[in-house]
């Protein structure tokens, strides 16, 4: 009996922003795992080499990183007034799960640049100058626009455009989220809680007296920010000090899933694990001197606050797109930790230091009748092509 043969798939690996992931025009997958369900989850799976018990992704394409571990597939909108469809999975490294539940900010910057590569965008539309590319981002039904540099009708890749966490300039590409809050009534509004602050019943261990403080967000993503001085941390944290911490990890889990809860996320703590990014844990601090994880060193006056964000479990090496997001949405509203941490007051923008270097973000926030609403959040990132091509999987792995 001989081995099934490999299957040729489209697809190309793109950088966007801080991450890397694997995209697919969603014409070209495989039949059965053109719609939800454990074949595509598979297929995703296995083109980033994942379940890995080794946690490195050496059979597939993923990174070993929650920031290289995605996939994402675009298809012509099924929205009116917009370009295409953007779905985004995150796939988890060492365990079986896919997770659907989010977006992710940084490859929007690169949804955008693929709409025009892969021929969704009428090319009458991206000849010269910029374009500007209506994304439907489906995971959580939101409309980001992305003004994309193009040259002769192709997307302009290269520039000057430096962007912390990413070694080589290239074209700036300016990214819009609109009404980036959620919707709904489970938990749904910008502060599920009705609290810009609510006060946190956490484990001892987390907290001496067992109060935390904390700002509830959902925008971008649903977000838990507390102060960093609070858990025993300066905001000036790299990665190793935490990632190499079991028993901080552990902490800052049972943190995110308490915050999980109060913003009625899930209704049982075992319901976390299903939902590995949202909502993110991240800690807020004023600003201070620092050395980021090149080795440049951040003055404070250089920054108006610093943020350590976990995403997967993890301190993120630099920061998730759509936290990006919750921290511009944050900071926007007077009161918030967040923007009590960058000194308080009406802000409309607020640059952030992380441990690659700062990020720059904004947001248009307003009171209404007693709610805080806010219409878009706004940042810059890049984004280009690394390969195009196919991707091969063993036949009957999913």
């Amino acid at each position: 009996m001989s081995d099934a043969p490999q299957i040729c798939i489209p697809a190309t690996y793109m950088r966007g922003g801080t991450s890397k992931g694997v995209f697919f025009r969603l014409e070209d997958l495989p039949e059965s795992c053109r719609v939800p369900g454990r074949a595509r989850d598979r297929l995703f799976q296995r083109v980033i080499g994942s379940p890995d018990p080794y946690g490195a992704q050496i059979d597939g394409m993923g990174g070993a990183t929650s920031s290289t571990s995605k996939c994402v597939i675009v298809s012509p909108s099924s929205v009116l007034d917009h370009d295409v469809d953007y779905l985004y999975g995150q796939i988890a490294i060492d365990s079986d799960f896919v997770d659907w539940s989010s977006n992710c900010g940084n490859l929007s910057t690169a949804a955008g640049a693929f709409a025009i590569h892969a021929g969704y965008v009428d090319p009458a539309r991206a000849e010269n100058g910029v374009c500007t590319v209506r994304i439907w981002q489906a995971n959580i039904g939101k409309t980001i626009i992305a003004h994309v540099p193009v040259t002769n009708g192709q997307v302009q890749e290269t520039g000057d455009f430096e962007l912390d966490g990413v070694t080589f300039p290239a074209a700036e590409i300016v990214l819009e989220f609109l009404d980036p809050a959620e919707d709904g009534d489970e938990g749904g509004s910008m502060f599920p809680t009705g609290n810009i602050v609510d006060e946190l019943d956490v484990p001892e261990d987390i907290v001496t007296g067992g109060k935390l403080r904390a700002t509830l967000i959902n925008a971008g993503i649903p977000a838990i920010f507390v102060n960093a001085a609070d858990i025993g941390y300066t905001g000036t944290e790299l990665r190793e000090a935490i990632n190499g911490d079991a028993a901080a990890l552990k902490r800052l889990e049972a943190l995110r899933t308490i915050g999980a809860l109060r913003m009625g996320i899930i209704r049982t703590p075992e319901e976390a694990a299903r939902s590995l990014r949202a909502p993110c844990i991240a800690f807020v601090a004023p600003s201070t001197r620092y050395t980021s994880s090149s080795g440049k060193t951040i003055e404070a006056d250089e920054i108006d606050l610093l943020v350590r964000a976990l995403s997967m479990g993890k301190l993120h090496h630099a920061m998730m797109g759509t936290a990006s997001v919750a921290i511009a949405t944050a900071a926007a509203v007077p009161g918030t930790l967040v923007n009590l941490a960058a000194g308080g007051g009406e802000r409309q923008a607020v640059r952030f230091g992380h441990p690659s270097g700062t990020l720059r973000v904004g947001a248009e926030a307003k009171l209404a009748n007693g709610q805080w609403t806010v219409t878009k959040a706004i940042m810059s990132r890049s984004a280009r092509i690394l390969m195009q091509g196919e991707v091969r999987v063993p036949a009957g792995s999913f």
